[in-house]
């Protein structure tokens, strides 16, 4: 017998054991906190890993719905409950992707309470005798501007941010967010000065690092649509034209992206 994944989800877990089954494939759902799924044939392991990794990119597609229609049954011995916010950002979401998403939104209340500059003062990108108040290197992806800004940035963040920690664990999604915060923050600051702040690098570099991972490493279960990704390029070029008089960091945007790129490259070097 063998572990197979879990979901938060009961629709979620049910769905896939359903869909299974008509592969030919029969699993187990153990109910605790969470739905965790359990093979007892090793030899059909290959076959699920693939499919699994087919269902997480795209849960709701038709296909599932029917197998649910065709195999399943009434005596799953699941019972169904309303969902909740946090649990459907749970979902998607591990521990870091949300500490960083309620570290931003402290922050946000904080600048809101005190004033942006006092805010600023304390976690901007590090002035000229600042530079060894090490946090500041980091800190300014925590700080943003407008409830627009925030929310436009931990959707994405939420979105790639944390399918990035659930396929490929915490310490890849820290890596990512570390160096592309460091990078787009160095750049930003050569244009611009030390008054900017935002997660946008960090977010670029993870839409840079989905789309070329799921590219060259489908079976990572890590990708971001092609046509997302126009729409980002689309977005740099709206920034660098100045067209809707948008203030945006596009050197911070451009940096992470291509550091996204490079980190997938790397990762994907032998595939």
């Amino acid at each position: 017998m063998m572990r197979i994944t879990d979901f938060a989800s009961q629709r979620m877990a049910q769905a896939f054991v359903d869909y299974m089954a008509t592969r030919g494939v029969t699993l187990r759902i153990e109910q605790d906190s969470r739905y965790t799924l359990w093979l007892d044939n090793d030899a059909q392991l290959e076959l699920v890993e693939n499919e699994l990794n087919q269902f997480i990119r795209d849960p709701n597609h038709p296909r599932y719905q029917m197998a649910s229609w065709h195999s399943g049954t009434t005596n799953s011995g699941i019972t169904y409950s309303h969902s909740s916010l946090m649990a459907n950002l749970r979902e998607r979401a591990g521990p870091l992707t949300l500490i960083v998403m309620a570290a931003c939104i402290i922050v946000f209340i904080l600048m809101q309470i005190v004033g942006d500059g006092t805010v600023l003062s304390w976690l901007s990108w590090p002035d000229v005798d600042q530079h060894f108040q090490l946090w500041r290197w980091f800190s300014h992806a925590l700080l943003h501007f407008s409830l627009v800004h925030i929310l436009f940035n931990l959707l994405w963040w939420w979105y790639l941010g944390g399918a990035i920690e659930k396929r490929l664990g915490s310490g890849k999604l820290f890596v990512i967010m570390l160096i592309s915060a460091l990078l787009s923050g160095w750049m930003q600051a050569k244009f611009s000065g030390v008054l900017f702040g935002g997660l946008s690098g960090v977010v670029y570099a993870l839409m840079g690092y989905a789309w070329l991972r799921g590219e060259r490493d489908p079976a990572s279960g890590i990708f971001l649509e092609r046509g997302l990704m126009a729409f980002s390029i689309v977005w740099l070029v709206i920034g660098y034209m100045g067209w809707f008089g948008l203030s945006i960091a596009n050197a911070a945007h451009v940096t992470g992206l291509l550091t996204g790129l490079a980190m997938a490259f790397v990762d994907t070097r032998k595939k």
